[in-house]
């Protein structure tokens, strides 16, 4: 695995909760971090049916336009009854004409359960990928889930995307309901971020 060795990794986003998220587990390693937002990079299209694959693009596009090493991440939820749907198309499933509503995708989601006649527990996992890209076209990628199953209605106020319906195994209450730093713990992220750690390390 090739080490990042740099002082400034530009990640690869313009949501400012995975942006914080991201920086506050970089802390320890004194990285300085900075945003594709902050370089007024324009977002890519994402083309790829896999994680690792739109991942990839987010990666490369920042690290090619800017020179620096890169780190872009892609998650989503697999519904087990859905035969892994929405999965890579988490986001498209809250796409509407006033942009994007986890609400609306949360309610097709449980609509399309109801359809498929499976019976609770609805088994679901959370997946992350990381892609830490260099500007010669080398990357590393790192992939973390969390098991779980969806829950409804709704619960809890915290996170963001399907936290209110997803209840991770071992806890009786949703990402929505968890603290937010108890949840970036356990989270699929965290679990991919554990491996990825070892490529900053000395």
């Amino acid at each position: 695995m090739r080490k990042f060795t740099g002082d400034t990794l530009l990640v690869a986003t313009h949501n400012t909760g995975k942006l914080e998220e991201i920086s506050a587990l970089l802390e320890p390693f004194a990285i300085n971090v900075t945003s594709a937002a902050e370089h007024d990079l324009p977002e890519p299209e994402e083309t790829e049916t896999t994680f690792v694959g739109n991942a990839r693009i987010k990666a490369h596009a920042a690290a090619k336009a800017t020179g620096l090493p890169a780190l872009s991440d892609d998650s989503g939820i697999e519904v087990d009854c859905l035969g892994g749907a929405p999965g890579v198309y988490t986001a498209d499933w809250s796409e509407t004409p006033n942009g994007r509503d986890f609400v609306v995708a949360m309610t097709r989601t449980y609509d399309e359960i109801l359809k498929s006649g499976q019976p609770a527990p609805w088994t679901a996992r959370f997946c992350a990928t990381l892609v830490l890209a260099w500007p010669d076209g080398h990357d590393e990628f790192f992939v973390g889930t969390m098991e779980g199953q969806i829950v409804w209605p709704m619960r809890g106020e915290q996170g963001h995307g399907y936290d209110p319906v997803f209840q991770p195994d071992g806890y009786d209450i949703t990402f929505g309901e968890m603290d937010r730093w108890e949840k970036n713990k356990i989270s699929h992220r965290a679990n991919a971020f554990s491996k990825l750690v070892k490529a900053f390390e000395p």
